[in-house]
């Protein structure tokens, strides 16, 4: 019987990360890729990716899994619990830009997660968890005055989730550089839609304002 800890340490290890981080990468952009156009893509022959997943069903399951805890993570290394309500909004929305391919793969196909995500959790157990903490987050801020009061806090919360995949899908087609996405967002999130002057001009102190009337 194979150990579970050596089927992911070492040199398998390597080469199992290898393959689905290229699949995240192939198949967020194109969902039709072939095993063939993966195994390429993590520089790999066929048989090999066969070794390690045994069809594309296989494959999507782990990729899903593992998407899913990277989505934990980043909600988990934010540390959104701790410090001024904005400085944790842009710990959050950086961190989720870290990994807006598995965003994009993730929210760009309901029926991945439908399919292969946990039965047990209806699929987004971990997306969940963000989402609590998001909310939870956004909510410290309304109560401390930081962010606006009269904008329901799950329309901040989906605004959020809808700018990062937004930035992430502009990052991915080259419409704007990767390492400007989280600021685009923080800025959208902070001025509304109005200019940066015209925002800032009647705040005594900074202010995430969403805007849901313009």
């Amino acid at each position: 019987m194979t150990n579970p800890v050596s089927e992911h340490s070492g040199t398998r290890g390597r080469t199992r990360r290898a393959i689905i981080d290229a699949a995240a990468t192939v198949l967020a952009r194109d969902r039709a890729a072939t095993l063939a156009d993966i195994a390429k893509a993590a520089e790999v022959g066929r048989s090999t990716l066969h070794r390690y997943f045994h069809d594309r069903d296989d494959l999507l399951r782990a990729l899903v899994e593992d998407s899913l805890h990277g989505l934990e993570r980043a909600g988990t290394d934010a540390h959104p619990h701790e410090g001024p309500p904005l400085e944790a909004m842009r710990r959050m929305v950086a961190s989720m830009v870290e990994v807006g391919e598995r965003i994009l793969l993730l929210f760009g196909d309901a029926s991945l997660l439908e399919t292969y995500g946990p039965a047990d959790a209806a699929g987004d157990a971990d997306c969940a968890d963000v989402d609590d903490s998001l909310l939870d987050l956004i909510r410290r801020g309304q109560a401390d005055g930081v962010f606006d009061p009269d904008v329901s806090d799950a329309w901040i919360q989906n605004t959020v989730w809808a700018l990062v995949y937004t930035g992430c899908e502009m990052a991915d087609k080259g419409l704007l550089p990767r390492h400007g996405v989280a600021q685009m967002v923080m800025r959208t999130l902070e001025n509304g839609i109005a200019a940066p002057a015209a925002a800032a001009a009647p705040a005594a102190r900074p202010a995430l304002r969403v805007n849901a009337g313009q």
